[in-house]
């Protein structure tokens, strides 16, 4: 699914040309509407900081960049920016010139004379004329915006250049950057390490790794990570042998989009009476996983989330029935993630056919094949020729490389006319201080700058969100008419459709709004709690449905506990 800032691809304040890394793969975004974008929340945090705080302009901007921290140069990356634009910034301000008008006269912002002039400020079109040529001559003469001009992209820069490559290399590969035995299983947590697929034990032997069969039982060694080997001294029985033995052990691998990794940016960051130093203090671990949080997902969180909510996956599900299955999770999930490029992640599945213990792989695609923004959205979205060509390509592949007795769950698609429905007259949270942007005013700057996750759904046009909502249950219908027609020799394929009712229905019971279980700063994905109720939700569907999916319930989890405690933790 579609991102909403190249901004914050990198910091929240570098939004001047990333020439070296391709962030319209990882954002979702063309640079320069992205650099747009950008421009015109910092520029509103900027003049909100100024009013919330009393403060000048430049007081505002050296507070803003205060508050991010030193770790990969963000406060130093913010310094500069602001002294190259922020002479400027601070003329348009004072002459009571909206942000957005602002970014048009400092150029981040440029015109498409077939798009018009993209606002997320309300005008009328002869204000919006009037602040356009007035903002203009006010900044005619500014010598910092003609050496900009000349600068070179902030990825060439050598404070910023290693991290530019390594956010590169891990988009590319969806494998984990640091990774000495090159098994594919890291000991680091981020770049594709183990927030994304269990830790590795041993990174210099890359036969010792998360799911594999255990050599010799692991008398002398856990060669598979589960935190269980040796040999218990009564008996002289290996532990893994007595524990783990006939219990059917699995993994949990998922296949999916920036709703499976989780994508997220904290609405702090965007909120001038909750930004602080505090609120950024995860921004570089957010950049180092590309702003998702794979570790509180639905499907492979095993971290107490820090993002609100709270965390349950189909991991830890997993886990809690056979304490074997410890660690054994791989989240190759990607943003942007759809049938059509799914194939780009296949590769970076890490399970041997003969070696490794069977996995239940979740393929959880639930909107791109709708959602894209492009003008003419209705010709870009897949066909149900093209989805079913698509799940046979992933299906074959996943047969040919996973153990026998593994299964596959495909997920239906949502239906994400909700989104519009129960968010589209509420406060976006850059409008939270003077109730000036609502997520209709949102998402229709985002369609004209055409980087709108999803112009299908996130559009005031009711027959266009039905026309979308239509194909989206087409493509899920393909689905299920796949997994009840095909058989496959090593792999058995189910459909569940994505447990959006369940979720609602549990969320209101407990007392919330629909609208909360919504991202606020994306107005898009599910967010934590909703992510949460979904993985319950999702288990006790296939638990009822085909208990045998998951396996029998391990009758040693207790001892395994009592011996190794929490295994090594993660």
């Amino acid at each position: 699914m579609g991102k909403l800032l190249l901004l914050l691809g990198i910091c929240c304040l570098c939004c001047h040309r990333m020439t070296s890394v391709n962030l319209s793969d990882y954002v979702g975004v063309n640079s320069s509407s992205g650099s747009c974008a950008a421009c015109v929340v910092v520029v509103s945090l900027v003049e909100q900081l100024t009013q919330f705080h009393n403060s000048t302009i430049s007081a505002s901007m050296e507070k803003l960049c205060n508050y991010l921290p030193d770790e990969l140069h963000l406060k130093m990356i913010c310094q500069n920016v602001f002294h190259y634009f922020g002479a400027s910034i601070i003329k348009l301000l004072l002459h009571e010139i909206n942000a957005d008008v602002v970014c048009y006269a400092i150029k981040l912002c440029k015109q498409d004379p077939k798009q018009g002039v993209c606002h997320i400020y309300r005008y009328t079109k002869e204000r919006l004329h009037k602040d356009m040529k007035k903002a203009k001559w006010i900044v005619k003469d500014s010598k910092d915006l003609i050496k900009m001009e000349a600068l070179p992209g902030i990825c060439t820069l050598k404070a910023v250049k290693w991290l530019c490559q390594q956010i590169e290399e891990s988009l590319k590969k969806h494998i984990p950057l640091e990774d000495f035995d090159q098994d594919d299983f890291s000991d680091i947590p981020t770049f594709r390490g183990y927030h994304w697929r269990g830790r590795d034990c041993n990174d210099g032997n890359n036969r010792i790794y998360p799911g594999r069969r255990p050599t010799d039982w692991d008398k002398h060694m856990d060669s598979n990570c589960n935190g269980i080997w040796g040999t218990d001294p009564e008996d002289g029985v290996p532990y893994e042998k007595k524990f783990c033995e006939g219990s059917e052990p699995r993994g949990l691998i998922l296949l999916g989009d920036s709703a499976g990794a989780h994508f997220h940016i904290p609405p702090e960051w965007l909120t001038a009476t909750q930004i602080s130093a505090k609120a950024f203090a995860n921004l570089p671990l957010a950049l180092s996983n590309e702003l998702d949080w794979p570790q509180f997902s639905s499907y492979t969180g095993f971290q107490s989330s820090t993002i609100g909510g709270w965390t349950e996956s189909l991991y830890l599900y997993l886990r809690k029935r056979n304490h074997c299955n410890h660690r054994d999770y791989q989240n190759i999930a990607a943003n942007g993630g759809s049938s059509g490029n799914v194939n780009r992640t296949l590769k970076s599945l890490a399970r041997e056919p003969l070696q490794d213990y069977p996995v239940v792989v979740v393929y959880e695609m639930i909107g791109n094949d709708v959602c894209n923004r492009a003008s003419d959205t209705v010709a870009r979205m897949t066909t149900p020729e093209e989805m079913r060509k698509n799940i046979m390509f992933t299906l074959n592949y996943l047969n040919s490389h996973l153990p026998k007795h593994s299964h596959v769950i495909l997920l239906g698609l949502a239906d994400g006319r909700f989104l519009w429905n129960y968010l589209h007259h509420r406060y976006h949270p850059l409008g939270q201080l003077n109730k000036d942007i609502t997520y209709a005013q949102f998402y229709a700057f985002m369609d004209c700058l055409q980087i709108s996750p999803c112009k299908g759904w996130m559009s005031s046009n009711e027959t266009l969100r039905n026309i979308t909502s239509e194909r989206a249950m087409q493509l899920s219908s393909v689905m299920k008419e796949v997994s009840e027609t095909v058989a496959f020799a090593n792999i058995k394929v189910h459909y569940v459709d994505y447990p959006q009712k369940q979720v609602k229905k549990k969320w209101l019971k407990m007392g919330g709004e629909y609208w909360q279980l919504i991202e606020p700063v994306d107005g898009f994905h599910p967010n934590q709690i909703a992510l949460a109720l979904g993985a319950e939700a999702l288990w006790h569907e296939v638990q009822k449905k085909w208990p045998e999916v998951f396996g029998k319930k391990n009758p040693y989890n207790e001892q395994i506990e009592k011996i190794f405690g929490d295994q090594g933790g993660y």
